[in-house]
């Protein structure tokens, strides 16, 4: 009931045209996602990456990018049911998330979370989570009490390569170990660029021996 008064009030709208539109995409706009999505699994071979595999939606380019922007520095939060509704439509995606058992959106600090007012993964990760037990009867648990950010630090889209890498270190603390253990869990991250951030929250991940780490992103530089 609380959900339709607040969709009278404030009624969903495309996230790209800005046209009223409950699914938050317009068929209009669908077609130039469509047009942008990779919608990409890669599977990692390198020894010094702690995840197995990386599942990317767009490139971080043209509309994406700028769209990634609005949601992530101009107070557009939300455009995290666009997003979410767009990327459960690839089947091949939509089956890929469905193997994991749980997934834990990239932190950030409490600082960068009062400046921001959301943390832009969790949206996500949390409206992933929450359409997949609603229309799809999956359970993926949304885990929030594991991965803590515990420095806050420089935003990674303000450095360069070398000090992204430097910037990422040391600054994730993993917790309650017993709840990822022996788990398929799925990362989520807004962009990856250098992979130093996912690649810093994997490393910690994986202390509590699950049976599998993924990173799933919106988009890939």
């Amino acid at each position: 009931m609380l959900q339709k008064i607040q969709n009278i009030i404030y009624p969903q709208k495309c996230g790209i045209c800005g046209k009223i539109n409950e699914k938050a995409l317009c068929k209009k706009c669908q077609k130039i996602l469509e047009n942008e999505a990779i919608w990409k699994i890669e599977e990692n071979q390198n020894p010094y990456i702690f995840f197995n595999e990386l599942i990317s939606i767009f490139k971080y380019d043209g509309i994406i990018r700028e769209k990634i922007i609005d949601y992530k520095f101009n107070e557009k939060s939300y455009l995290y049911k666009m997003f979410v509704n767009f990327l459960l439509k690839d089947v091949k995606i939509f089956e890929k998330i469905k193997e994991y058992d749980i997934i834990v959106p990239v932190p950030i600090s409490k600082k960068r979370k009062k400046e921001r007012g959301y943390n832009q993964s969790l949206l996500i990760a949390k409206e992933i989570s929450k359409q997949l037990k609603n229309k799809y009867n999956k359970e993926l648990k949304l885990e929030t009490k594991c991965l803590y950010k515990i420095k806050n630090t420089i935003e990674q889209s303000k450095l360069n390569k070398e000090e992204r890498e430097k910037n990422a270190q040391n600054v994730y603390e993993l917790k309650n170990q017993q709840i990822l253990r022996n788990k398929n869990v799925l990362l989520f991250d807004d962009i990856y660029t250098t992979g130093n951030t996912a690649n810093s929250c994997c490393k910690e991940i994986k202390k509590a021996e699950p049976t599998n780490i993924g990173v799933l992103v919106l988009a890939k530089d």
